[in-house]
């Protein structure tokens, strides 16, 4: 199998900024066959969203809410992802949860995290 642990969360006021981290680790079989990571989100009362993927070929979707204030990037060499949160808005609260994909798509992920609460005061 494949656990993904999470961390970096916690309370940050409006405009601040925050850094999640996702390390896989489990099997090394399965690791290998992960072609896809993201950050999904999940806000009291809502539905969850994807907030940021990427492949190994490179290529990245944003939710629009996001674009031009996330970033996501990963260290294959580390098994890591991870989600650079700047400008942060009190409508960014949620719990952000860590993804992976054997295929390369956003969607009908394959493993999940237990999530890291991200809080953003006004």
């Amino acid at each position: 199998q494949v656990q993904l642990v999470e961390s970096g969360g916690g309370l940050v006021p409006a405009g601040g900024s925050l850094r999640l981290s996702c390390v896989a680790s489990g099997s090394i079989y399965r690791i290998s066959r992960i072609n896809a990571m993201g950050w999904y989100r999940q806000a009291p009362g809502k539905q969850r969203e994807l907030v940021a993927g990427i492949t190994n070929s490179g290529t990245i979707n944003y939710a629009d809410s996001v674009k031009g204030r996330f970033t996501i990037s990963k260290d294959n060499a580390k098994n890591t992802v991870y989600l650079q949160m700047n400008s942060l808005k009190p409508e960014d609260t949620a719990v952000y949860y860590c993804t992976a994909a054997v295929q390369a798509r956003f969607d009908g992920m394959d493993y999940w995290g237990k999530g890291t609460l991200v809080t953003v005061s006004s």
